[in-house]
């Protein structure tokens, strides 16, 4: 596995990509709301994206086919944006990659739709928090897989669990690089796999879900849900690692 190191310039580079995925996912969540369609959020985040002279990176990856991953109540991940209008109570998950002079920037956030219970609440209160933890707990030297446990045992804590098969990852020239960081420890060791070093940036994103991580893709072949049934929320952010500690680049 070779995870690269990234110099003052280039992680300037990502942050300037990450900055308009901040930027967007703050102007969007003005918009979410009851009758909005899918696919008018998916307009108002490629237009925005635009208008800093980026380009929304997840248009054609791996043949997806709009700007934005909109995933709506049971869907966790990888929504494509339709027709369906939000309603009050729903929850949404907003996913956006921006490519800017060659490089990348990804985040998310999952936001309610006016009133939502208090489940609803808990996972996306689980999924922000979980994100905030991990980050302030990260230093130079450690595994990633600690990285992995720390995430996880977090939201056991908080009575959920995080979504299988499904991770964080590095970031840099290519939307999707080394390595993968997942949301549980996939082994018994977590010390042990490569460790994070100054100069690395990646991205975290816990999923959450109720009682099931194990994930289903459904007929569509993207959106992504847990076998439970139940709701899920997605909270991401890109860092660079600087000075031994963590700094949010898509931090608005």
């Amino acid at each position: 596995m070779s995870i690269s190191i990234r110099n003052t310039k280039e992680i300037d580079k990502l942050h300037d990509a990450s900055k308009v995925v901040g930027s967007t996912l703050a102007y969007i969540k003005d918009f979410i709301r009851p009758g909005v369609s899918l696919l008018e959020l998916d307009s108002l985040v490629e237009e925005h994206i635009i208008s800093f002279g980026a380009r929304p990176s997840f248009k054609g990856l791996y043949g997806f086919s709009h700007a934005t991953c909109i995933s709506v109540n049971e869907v966790i991940i990888h929504g494509i944006p339709t027709s369906y209008c939000l309603k009050e109570g729903d929850i949404v998950g907003i996913d956006i990659g921006s490519e800017l002079d060659g490089w990348y920037g990804d985040g998310a956030i999952t936001v309610p739709v006016g009133s939502i219970d208090s489940q609803s609440e808990a996972l996306i209160d689980c999924a922000k928090s979980s994100l905030i933890h991990a980050i302030s707990e990260i230093r130079e030297g450690m595994y990633f897989k600690e990285l992995s446990k720390i995430i996880e045992d977090f939201i056991l804590a908080k009575g959920f669990v995080p979504l299988k098969d499904y991770c964080g990852h590095g970031i840099g020239r290519k939307p999707h690089d080394e390595p993968m960081i997942m949301n549980y420890l996939d082994s018994g060791n977590p010390k042990q796999g490569p460790k994070i070093r100054n100069g690395m940036v990646f991205c975290i994103e816990p999923m959450i879900c109720v009682k099931s991580g194990t994930p289903k893709v459904l007929s569509d072949g993207w959106s992504v849900v847990s076998e439970d049934g139940f709701r899920g929320a997605h909270y991401e952010h890109t860092i660079a690692i600087i000075n031994g500690r963590a700094k949010i680049l898509t931090e608005n």
